[in-house]
């Protein structure tokens, strides 16, 4: 396998993995902001579900096909939600995105304006 090979794989499993997170919310934790929090529980709910089917990621919004980063309206409102990788501790980057077993993800789902 050549490195691009290795490259392309470790990207498909981190998007697969990015993907599972942002569609089921298993896979990591998702913080989200006051923004977001200030919103009523059905807002909220809509909010959530509309991030779950989004599918519009674009080469200016995810330009190492991740799909870790993506921005929704709603309700007047432009909403962001984006994916990091952490070691298990959560002291510093994951060594290796595609490993779940070194790799722990956080989404955060926020307004555009608290960014």
């Amino acid at each position: 396998m050549t490195n691009t090979d290795s490259h392309q794989n470790a990207t498909a499993e981190i998007r697969r993995l990015n993907d599972q997170l942002r569609t089921t919310f298993v896979g990591g934790a998702i913080l989200i902001t006051p923004g977001v929090e200030s919103l009523t529980i059905s807002q909220r709910s809509a909010l959530l579900a509309l991030i779950r089917s989004f599918e519009a990621f674009t080469a200016g919004d995810d330009p190492y096909g991740e799909h870790d980063f993506g921005a929704v309206d709603f309700e007047g409102s432009k909403f962001f939600f984006k994916i990091d990788y952490y070691d298990l501790v959560m002291e510093a980057g994951s060594p290796d995105p595609a490993d779940p077993s070194c790799t722990r993800r956080v989404m955060t789902i926020m307004r555009a304006d608290e960014y």
